[in-house]
């Protein structure tokens, strides 16, 4: 069996990638700062240092949460959960802070209403966060998709496909969330299971604890997987074992013939490689040499999708963007991958990119929810 080559040691390019993530990270807390500075009618010194202090404090918060999980362990989950939680109360402050800004020409145009103008801002903010807290925690929905095959053998007309994907069990989603997924997933009596990444997330011995959970998925023709950025973060040795003990068979960059005439396909995460350092040209590794018959492809990052068309791939499945998880973020993420929700026809090739059936980071989604993705096949 082919394994791919363990992405370069890059120590400038991830060194690179650190330092613009503090820049912004370090802007977005300066710009929600100053737009509180001169928020109470009379703002007073004792405003101004408790004001800083928070903003250093919350500042500080996600990288120590991340790094104290990593080499204590969960006994700072609860800091980790808060930390989380500010990402996304952050991120709604400065999208309703600027729109407000927006709105008051920055305080010029209108300046017998900008603070309240920022009241009301952070009003909603705090309100959108709520119901992204809501909406966050909420089981995933499944949404359903039927696909036609060119080519596709009779015997596996109706043939059904069940896909997971960023899942990131550990630290928030514990052996309950994962049971109840498991049994959403028997529910819709699927011929194929798919895992297409981030099955763990930077608490790997957490992930690691969960992975005989997966053992209870049925499906006739299997249960495979692709690895995601966040398996090559938490390691990929350890990742790989993982995936090992959840009964899932990984393909990394190759094919399988899961059934006569059905192909199964899928590389190691297209956005880690380029982080660490690429090593050639996994999806046409893939794909090229493919047994004869349909194609499935599973690429956790939606990337490269035309050049999968191009090697007669029928159907690719990936996730990876979460839809942004909290809108408007989406549009953010939308510069990156063109292809960042949904349905897309692509040069007679279906892409479907789930929303992610856990998420990451905060635990909160706004009118982005979770997902899992049913596929019923159909021939022509």
């Amino acid at each position: 069996m082919h394994m791919p080559p363990a992405p370069a040691d890059n120590p400038g390019r991830i060194m690179t990638f650190l330092l613009i993530v503090l820049a912004v990270w370090t802007l977005m807390h300066v710009y929600v700062v100053s737009r509180l500075w001169n928020l109470p009618v009379s703002p007073s010194s004792g405003w101004h240092l408790g004001l800083s202090l928070a903003g250093a404090a919350f500042w500080l918060s996600f990288p120590l949460a991340q790094w104290l999980s990593r080499s204590v362990g969960r006994a700072f989950l609860p800091l980790d959960t808060v930390a989380s939680v500010w990402v996304g109360l952050l991120f709604l402050l400065l999208v309703c802070l600027l729109a407000a800004d927006v709105v008051t020409g920055f305080g010029w145009l209108m300046p017998s209403l900008w603070r309240q103008a920022r009241w009301l801002a952070v009003a909603a903010a705090c309100v959108l966060s709520l119901v992204a807290l809501v909406q966050g925690l909420r089981p995933p929905e499944v949404r359903e998709h039927s696909v036609w095959v060119s080519g596709l053998r009779p015997e596996y007309d109706g043939l059904r496909i069940v896909q997971l994907t960023d899942l990131h069990v550990g630290p928030l989603f514990g052996a309950d969330w994962l049971r109840q997924r498991v049994a959403q997933v028997d529910a819709l009596r699927p011929d194929l299971v798919l895992v297409t990444g981030d099955l763990v997330d930077h608490d790997g011995v957490a992930s690691e604890s969960l992975a005989p959970l997966f053992r209870h998925l049925h499906a006739r023709l299997g249960v495979w997987g692709v690895l995601g950025n966040h398996e090559f973060y938490a390691g990929l040795e350890r990742a790989v074992r993982i995936f090992d003990a959840s009964g899932i068979t990984l393909l990394r960059d190759r094919a399988a013939e899961v059934a006569p005439g059905l192909v199964l396909a899928g590389v190691d995460d297209l956005s880690a490689r380029r982080q660490f350092g690429g090593d050639g040209h996994p999806v046409d590794r893939a794909l090229e040499h493919r047994p004869a018959g349909a194609t499935i492809f599973m690429s956790h990052s939606p990337w490269q999708v035309d050049r999968a068309a191009e090697l007669g791939v029928d159907l690719m499945l990936s996730g990876h963007t979460h839809a942004g998880q909290i809108w408007p973020f989406t549009y953010v993420v939308r510069l990156m991958y063109p292809y960042v929700v949904g349905r897309y026809e692509v040069n007679g090739m279906t892409l479907l990119v789930s929303r992610g059936t856990g998420l990451w980071g905060p635990p909160m989604r706004l009118f982005r929810p979770g997902e899992i993705t049913a596929i019923t096949l159909r021939g022509h």
